[in-house]
């Protein structure tokens, strides 16, 4: 892999304040960024990258090859958790493992939109259908974790589960960030040249500056997981590696078979690689009760995100640029 990529990105401002939010914790420093501070600046980065990508879709015009990348990115959304699922059960109890398999089948978009700034900062075109996809990927793995617990949950009828399903489908449906990412986008669509240019200076000047706020926010709560993950199995850590890089591997191979650019086959391989750490956990706190947060949240906020950012990012854009 080439040494300038690696150095790119971890000497990019954001990688560093992640680092920075991660020491902080360690030291036991008091830093800390307020709770509707860091939602704010979720919202933000959702509603920028939307914008953005809906600006890019409508100069670029839909297609056969676009329609055909969203169909792929949703039945990866449905059959990763389902072998994922399949291996984890085997080590943990039935509702963890579903748990897991949601997390890891559903997407980050925090990883989409740090892959988004390293390409630009690389002056690499994407589409932006890539957060139409991003979007649509949210939320089917949620589902598919419910329903695995319904089928292999044996001898242990929940008299609420048609309830909890009903309710795993409305937060499918109405969950906050694919509201705004999906709404952003369509904004995006029908705006006038005017208007984004208005928009610019929000859009893109400030992006980079609250991207490496929200890192910070995120190194933070990272530092504070990994400490927990000291009680789980070392098989199961190594998972939160392993899985990314062979779900990277089908994004790579997908992607470079389509004829993407490679801008969009590592939009496509982040989502693939990538590992929920805000809506599934949202999800399953009422879906699957039973799922210990202690496992899940700290697997994809403390051991895969990390991974993702800092050593994928670079590593996943040197493989499509040698086998493209």
């Amino acid at each position: 892999m080439s040494l300038e990529l690696i150095t790119a990105n971890l000497l990019s401002p954001a990688i560093l304040f992640f680092f920075l939010g991660i020491i902080a914790k360690w030291m036991r420093s008091d830093l800390s960024i307020p709770a509707p501070v860091s939602r704010l600046l979720s919202l933000y980065l959702l509603f920028a990258i939307g914008f953005k990508g809906g600006v890019e879709l409508t100069h670029s015009g839909f297609s056969m090859a676009i329609l055909a990348t969203l169909l792929i990115a949703v039945a990866a959304a449905f059959i990763t958790p389902i072998y994922s699922f399949m291996y984890l059960k085997r080590r943990l109890d039935v509702h963890n493992a579903a748990a897991l398999a949601a997390t890891y089948g559903s997407i980050s978009a925090v990883t989409f939109i740090t892959g988004s700034a390293f390409l630009d900062s690389l002056g690499e075109q994407h589409g932006g259908h890539m957060v139409a996809a991003m979007a649509l990927m949210e939320s089917p793995a949620i589902i598919v974790g419910v329903l695995l617990v319904r089928m292999f949950n044996k001898g242990q009828q929940d008299e609420h589960a048609g309830n909890r399903f009903q309710e795993v489908l409305k937060e499918a449906l109405t969950n906050g960030s694919v509201v705004m990412i999906l709404g952003s986008l369509l904004i995006g669509m029908v705006a006038s040249e005017a208007h984004i240019a208005k928009m610019h200076p929000f859009t893109h000047d400030i992006f980079g500056g609250v991207l490496s706020l929200f890192l910070l926010d995120m190194g933070l709560l990272a530092g504070k997981r990994l400490l927990v993950l000291k009680k789980v199995g070392w098989r199961v850590v190594i998972f939160g590696i392993w899985l990314p890089l062979i779900n990277a591997a089908l994004g790579i191979t997908i992607g470079t078979l389509m004829g993407l650019s490679h801008g969009d086959t590592l939009l496509l391989t982040l989502l693939f690689a990538s590992a929920s750490y805000i809506a599934v956990p949202a999800a399953v706190r009422t879906s699957i009760p039973k799922a210990n947060p202690g496992l899940f949240v700290p697997m994809a906020l403390g051991i895969t995100f990390p991974f993702n950012i800092i050593i994928g990012i670079p590593l996943y854009y040197f493989l499509i640029q040698h086998f493209g």
